[in-house]
């Protein structure tokens, strides 16, 4: 007989995150805060966000929650098709970190004590630009409406990490600009 999945997030605590999510002002402290969250939520080992660098196509952890350093630092998270079926822009559940071939470094998930893991893609419009990983300690299954209020929240998330950087981009204009003698400002 299958035992059945217990949820994790309900409305209330949706609405809590989303709200979150829209007035935190500091990026850092929003993704710390996520981090934690999600990981006492889900009673897991660890969780991990981590940002997409286009220019060397690798995964770079923004903010970790119950991870060692160690695993943190273990080499270069890459994103490529070999390694990354979240490339694909779904989620994807790792049952045994110890024999997916997915999986790039299974004996660092051996000394950090990863069973499973479960990657859900940060999304900003139709672009991954990240992923948020859940970490167990023994294999684990997700209920899936849980597993879908995780990809709503990640697509939020993604909207305020754009807005973020073009806020920083313009504030990098403005300051420049400010910076300009008033006679190279007067044709703009």
């Amino acid at each position: 007989m299958e035992q059945k999945l217990e949820r994790k997030f309900y409305l209330k605590h949706f609405r809590a995150i989303c709200h979150a999510i829209s007035t935190y002002e500091d990026l850092n402290v929003l993704t710390n805060h996520l981090a934690e969250g999600t990981s006492r939520r889900f009673k897991a080992k660890g969780c991990s966000i981590m940002l997409l660098d286009e220019q060397d196509n690798q995964l770079h952890s923004v903010s970790s929650y119950g991870l060692s350093e160690n695993y943190l630092h273990k080499g270069p998270i890459l994103m490529d098709e070999k390694y990354c079926a979240v490339c694909k822009g779904e989620p994807v559940l790792v049952e045994d970190m110890q024999s997916d071939p997915r999986v790039q470094y299974p004996e660092a998930a051996v000394n950090e004590g990863i069973v499973s893991m479960l990657s859900i893609p940060i999304k900003c419009r139709e672009a991954i630009i990240g992923v948020i990983r859940i970490y167990h300690g023994e294999a684990s299954k997700i209920h899936e409406e849980d597993i879908e209020t995780l990809c709503v929240m990640s697509e939020h998330l993604g909207l305020v990490i754009e807005n973020n950087g073009l806020k920083n981009c313009i504030d990098g204009v403005r300051i420049a600009l400010e910076s300009l003698p008033p006679r190279m400002l007067k044709d703009l």
